[in-house]
């Protein structure tokens, strides 16, 4: 993790976006009925040489909303138990509200328009994000609402990996299964991944002209 201040060149290298990269762990596969039960996100910044970098994780434990569905298939996979006593969860309006106040600032400080979600199959993370926005009516959500760089595209050009383990071990990051599919754990490793394919193209390219953001 990097000490590294906001940088406005971070702007101009991603067309007014700050990535900000989101992992969640949920009960079930359908964002408008199963619970978000994590949500994490790690702030990217850059450094004078156009490097990225990450900063430290910014992470809470979600209560399921009422009504959720929880698929038990889905808490198997994850291991995440609901009524754990010591998960000391957050609704998830004051999950969110924790979330976004350090992405706000940092968009603010690295003067960018707002933030753009960075995930490994984004779309699930960004549906769920979206989800639990429009379900509390919080204002001012600071991530595009259907923009996102996806890691699966990425490391399939860079590496030929698709999969969040394999393409971290192609990139030469450490992976340790046992931690995996924790929200904490699965957003720092793909803020690595990302860092590091941005990286390698700086490197091979001696400069950018600014990454083209879909949508």
């Amino acid at each position: 993790m990097t000490d590294y201040p906001y940088n406005p060149a971070i702007a101009q290298r991603f067309r007014g976006f700050l990535p900000v990269v989101v992992d969640v762990e949920t009960a079930g596969f359908n964002a408008g009925t199963d619970a978000l039960l994590e949500i994490a996100a790690v702030i990217l910044t850059m450094d004078d040489a156009g490097f990225l970098h990450p900063t430290p994780c910014h992470a809470c434990h979600v209560a399921p909303f009422p009504g959720a569905n929880l698929e038990p298939k889905a808490l198997e996979f994850n291991g995440i138990d609901p009524d754990h006593p010591f998960r000391n969860a957050l609704s998830e309006k004051e999950a969110l509200t924790n979330l976004f106040a350090p992405i706000r600032k940092a968009v603010k400080e690295s003067e960018c328009n707002r933030a753009i979600l960075v995930g490994h199959n984004a779309f699930f993370d960004l549906g769920f994000l979206n989800a639990a926005v429009a379900r509390t009516g919080i204002k001012r959500n600071p991530f595009h609402p259907f923009s996102t760089f996806d890691t699966v595209s990425l490391a399939g050009l860079a590496y030929g990996q698709t999969v969040l383990a394999k393409a971290a071990l192609a990139a030469g990051l450490d992976w340790d299964n046992n931690e995996a599919h924790s929200a904490i754990y699965d957003t720092e490793r793909t803020a690595e991944l990302f860092c590091t394919i941005v990286n390698q193209w700086q490197r091979s390219n001696g400069g950018f002209s600014g990454l083209t953001v879909s949508g």
